[in-house]
């Protein structure tokens, strides 16, 4: 059974109001809600979570109890809960379907009518303790402490967080600093962190130890990012740079040279005469450059523009043209 960080699904902080619950459940309902997710399994699935988190975090109530169970557990949000472990076994745990949704087992078994948080974290009665939901303590025996001495809590590494960064190919081929925000357990971080030169699309950059935090000595979980991507003055396409040089009618029938900046600088690039609108000119070893040390090449597309604006001896001169080629 996985613990849920009703917190961490709606994106909000442990002492936000219920009116920041409120807004940040109407947000994400919206946003995941099945009539405009239609057939995104997905979107149903966190909108069956973000309604379960409200349920809990919007009862105050409910809430208190669960704030409760929560600083005493220590859990981070999608660790394995399993109740056998803290002295619960299939006879003294009873839980029932929670009436009014479909809910995940983790609210079944801790807000169902069967099951009573204030038992769970009852003393003795009479002598004894409570047989209703288990047998043999308080949140010390659960969590930690046994009538016959101390026992270590269990440790639990923490979680990697998985994030996306998108970078120009001018950022990936230099090499950048880039800074992400991240919404942790405990809150939203900021980290700074450098990106290597040559860095390819789809790779991934670990951050070691900047992930969830791990649990009672265990190691914090790492920061895998994966990167993504985006045109820039170039685009990249596998080990190709491209790029756009805008080419005037004359030059382009009569042929020129262009000066364009590349990675490496500015370089003059020879147009043909007779060139046409989308042709790809080469120009060899100028790509995108990879940590591996191999060098794609850079492609410059052509496009044939117009002037703006034309002079009246630039129109005469069109109009003589255009006379030539009836």
């Amino acid at each position: 059974m996985q613990y849920k960080d009703y917190y961490a699904i709606l994106g909000v902080e442990k002492t936000a109001s219920q009116d920041e619950i409120k807004k940040a459940y109407r947000k994400l309902a919206k946003q995941h809600h099945p009539d405009v997710n239609k057939g995104n399994k997905a979107s149903e699935d966190k909108f069956k979570d973000v309604s379960e988190a409200y349920e809990v975090l919007g009862d105050a109530e409910k809430r208190k109890k669960y704030d409760v169970f929560g600083s005493q557990a220590q859990f981070a949000n999608g660790y394995d809960f399993d109740p056998s472990q803290y002295g619960f076994n299939g006879s003294n745990v009873h839980y029932e379907y929670a009436g009014g949704g479909d809910h995940s087992d983790f609210f079944n078994m801790f807000f169902s009518n069967a099951f009573d948080l204030n038992d769970l974290f009852s003393q003795a009665r009479d002598g004894g303790r409570s047989t209703h939901v288990y047998e043999g303590g308080d949140l010390g025996d659960i969590f930690g402490q046994t009538r016959g001495g101390a026992r270590a809590p269990r440790v639990h590494n923490g979680q990697d967080i998985e994030a996306e960064i998108e970078l120009t190919p001018e950022e990936g081929a230099a090499g950048t600093e880039k800074r992400i925000s991240l919404q942790t357990q405990t809150g939203t971080r900021s980290i700074n962190f450098k990106v290597p030169a040559g860095v390819n699309d789809g790779e991934t950059i670990r951050l070691k130890g900047q992930g969830h935090a791990g649990s009672n000595g265990g190691k914090n979980g790492d920061l895998r990012m994966t990167v993504r991507m985006k045109p820039g003055r170039f685009t990249l396409k596998g080990q190709e740079l491209i790029m756009n040089a805008d080419v005037y009618p004359w030059d382009a029938a009569l042929g020129t040279k262009l000066t364009v900046d590349t990675l490496d600088g500015r370089i003059a690039v020879k147009i043909p005469s007779g060139v046409q609108s989308g042709s790809r000119i080469r120009v060899a070893g100028k790509g995108y450059p990879f940590r591996a040390g191999e060098r794609g090449d850079l492609y410059i597309t052509v496009r044939i523009v117009n002037p703006a604006y034309l002079t009246a001896e630039q129109k005469t001169l069109y109009e003589k043209l255009k006379e030539t080629v009836k």
